[in-house]
């Protein structure tokens, strides 16, 4: 007989409770199958935001306020939302996932899931269940006695200690490896001061180009700016639009010789 039997504590299960399950149950569940079927990688993140907030609502509900935050301030504020900061920053296409780059990886992934799925399992039963088969749960009263957060850390820092650091430092190799993968070699000299100091009075303007219409009687992107002594600025017009500038000037010098011509 398990020394932890007599405190187990049969408790019928609040209304407040079952509602919160109803609605938060079929909804992650439904989130998750849309997760696994979306095709759009932004979609898929979003329906994973869906499930997470829904397991933060399931944590509270049965006593977690800690696990509750950390799915919300961690898994879904920080890690799920610098995912799709790379996803609208890089830009990925739905047909590239469409495109198998290594050969096996789906039944690859279906295994390793099975895997993971049977040592979840064994680990939730190592937990309830004892060696002769008897209930070894306390129940939430014992397992809080302390308070929820503190009764989670004396677990983590001390029979769990080391499986707590052996997950830090691979998170830790995790986000080298990244660094690593992203980190490109520069093929060319970093360009210093001195040298785009250089490039820039060897063009023969070392000030700001003046832009196009400034101080001109109209404002089309045409028109030479005009400079201080009233003369037209060169470089103020694009080469490409130096004949529009040109049909402009004949057309304004034509316009004010036939008003000259009408009233004389």
């Amino acid at each position: 007989m398990s020394p932890y039997a007599a405190d187990v504590v049969l408790a019928a299960t609040s209304t407040g409770e079952a509602v919160t399950f109803w609605v938060f149950g079929p909804l992650s569940a439904i989130a998750a199958v849309m997760m696994v079927l979306s095709r759009n990688a932004v979609h898929a993140a979003l329906f994973l935001a869906a499930v997470m907030l829904s397991l933060a609502g399931l944590y509270a509900a049965q006593d977690a306020p800690f696990l509750a935050a950390v799915q919300v301030i961690v898994y879904t504020g920080a890690i799920l939302m610098l995912f799709l900061f790379v996803l609208m920053l890089v830009g990925v296409d739905s047909s590239d996932s469409l495109v198998e780059t290594l050969r096996g990886q789906r039944v690859a992934a279906f295994v390793v899931g099975l895997g993971f799925a049977a040592l979840l399992m064994g680990t939730i039963a190592s937990a309830v269940v004892d060696d002769d088969g008897t209930v070894a749960s306390r129940g939430l009263d014992a397992a809080n006695e302390e308070g929820n957060v503190v009764g989670i850390a004396r677990l983590l820092f001390t029979r769990y200690l080391f499986a707590f650091e052996i997950t830090s430092a691979l998170l830790i190799t995790a986000a080298l490896g990244a660094m690593v993968l992203a980190h490109k070699e520069r093929t060319q000299p970093r360009t210093s001061q001195r040298e785009l100091a250089r490039r820039r009075f060897s063009g023969g303007s070392p000030l700001s180009l003046p832009g196009p219409g400034v101080f001109a009687g109209t404002n089309s992107t045409a028109s030479r700016a005009l400079l201080p002594d009233g003369t037209e600025a060169p470089t103020s017009v694009s080469p490409r639009l130096e004949p529009t500038s040109a049909q402009r000037a004949e057309g304004a010098s034509s316009a004010g010789t036939k008003s000259v011509e009408r009233s004389s």
